[in-house]
């Protein structure tokens, strides 16, 4: 999400390391959003002095989070060397318990991963304590792999399929996993040891929304999200900040009633509308229940190709429930579509390698329900990055702080100290 641009503007008794610290990120930012820039052009478009600028690039070289890059193309006389972000030296953890998997990735301030890993397991069989010792051994390769590349962790941030509340680090309800009142993040903490990155938690849909967002796609900043997995979220983005609600519980899409005659939701009520279009609904019209894309060792990747796989070769058990949870999704979101009013819906999570099977019912289905004309309104995008989409938005929330403040990032050793504070 891109923070207002501009010179920071303090009354004098202000704290002066704050201010410094709020002009680093101001041009980190700026260069995560705009890409290479020059010294001098950097100056112009965030209206700063040309001495500030380039003491702030220092500081940031010194910090290991910019350096200098290709000379600017299309200058007049002798080319002015570009600055752009040095991602290796920091990076964000992100992972997610989810109904049959857990996941971690580690993506750092340029955007390039890492590492990444998903497992397929059984949440609910396992319980709570066996699913954190599974994450925990995630993690502890996730932070080897980060050290042996000399790269700092700002933190990690857990996704969770349910309620979570983010003051406390608390699950507060997990229908789907069956979970209540946990402390995952202090368990986790102890599990890691005393050395371990801050750890946070959030709701897995909001972090796929998060992820989905780009700050420098206009389309991307007023949109809606919808995370498709065993259960379904979203996340809804106004003017290129998600809505949480007051209790950081808001787009909790998939237990809008929508059948109150049909299956039963893991909340206990019946007809929710992940019952309809959630991973289960689907394998359930797909499959029968011996097959073995129900296996829950197999990742949510593997079941996908399985499906892909099957729909490709004509199988037609598989293209009518497909056709059905297509009819379903864009049932329920031209109802989003019409209070909410977004430029874009974005499709994630399980529902985004579909795409080919899924696109036509969807949008035919909100063509008919959808008030407005969608021409020229709110269209249909189906996520890039599918199931992943949870782990690499708490990726990037653990590395929100540093953008907002990169001296928390420490000096390189040996580094000099002149255009500093």
């Amino acid at each position: 999400m891109r923070e207002a641009d501009g010179p920071v503007r303090v009354t004098a008794a202000a704290d002066q390391a704050a201010v410094r610290g709020a002009h680093l990120g101001l041009v980190l930012r700026h260069l995560r959003d705009h890409g290479p820039r020059t010294r001098a052009r950097l100056a112009a478009e965030l209206g700063l002095s040309k001495a500030t600028a380039t003491s702030l690039v220092v500081e940031l070289e010194q910090r290991g989070l910019v350096r200098r890059g290709a000379p600017a193309r299309g200058s007049v006389g002798r080319p002015g060397a570009t600055v752009e972000l040095d991602g290796p030296r920091v990076c964000g953890i992100g992972a997610e318990i989810n109904v049959d998997h857990v996941a971690t990735s580690a993506v750092d301030l340029a955007g390039a991963v890492v590492v990444e890993d998903r497992r397929g397991l059984d949440s609910r069989r396992l319980g709570p304590d066996g699913v954190l010792d599974e994450l925990t051994g995630m993690l502890r390769h996730v932070l080897d792999e980060v050290a042996a590349q000399d790269t700092i962790p700002a933190g990690i941030t857990v996704g969770v399929a349910g309620l979570v509340d983010t003051t406390h680090d608390v699950i507060t309800v997990a229908p789907n996993l069956g979970w209540r009142e946990l402390p995952a993040a202090a368990r986790l903490r102890d599990r890691l040891g005393v050395d371990a990155p801050t750890i946070r938690l959030d709701n897995e849909a909001t972090l796929a929304a998060v992820a989905e967002a780009d700050s420098a796609d206009p389309e991307r900043r007023d949109m809606l999200v919808i995370y498709g997995e065993v259960g379904v979220g979203g996340g809804i983005v106004s003017d290129g900040r998600p809505l949480r609600g007051r209790h950081g519980w808001a787009a909790e899409f998939g237990h809008i009633l929508v059948d109150p005659q049909g299956r039963p939701c893991g909340c206990g009520r019946r007809g929710c509308w992940e019952t309809v279009i959630g991973l289960h609904a689907l394998l359930d019209a797909a499959t029968d229940p011996d097959d073995r894309l129900r296996d829950p060792s197999l990742t949510l990747e593997e079941r996908l190709e399985g499906i892909v796989s099957r729909a490709g070769l004509g199988d037609t058990r598989t293209l009518t429930a497909l056709e059905t949870v297509g009819t379903g999704i864009g049932a329920g979101a031209a109802t989003l579509v019409n209070v909410l009013d977004p430029e874009v819906l974005v499709l994630s999570g399980y529902f985004a390698p579909l795409e080919p099977f899924l696109r036509e019912s969807v949008e035919k289905r909100l063509d008919a329900d959808v008030v407005a004309p969608r021409l020229g309104g709110t269209h249909v995008a189906f996520s890039t990055l599918g199931p992943v989409a949870a782990v690499r938005g708490g990726a990037a929330v653990s590395l929100a702080p540093v953008l907002t403040d990169p001296t928390l990032v420490p000096r390189r050793a040996g580094a000099e100290t002149g255009g500093s504070r």
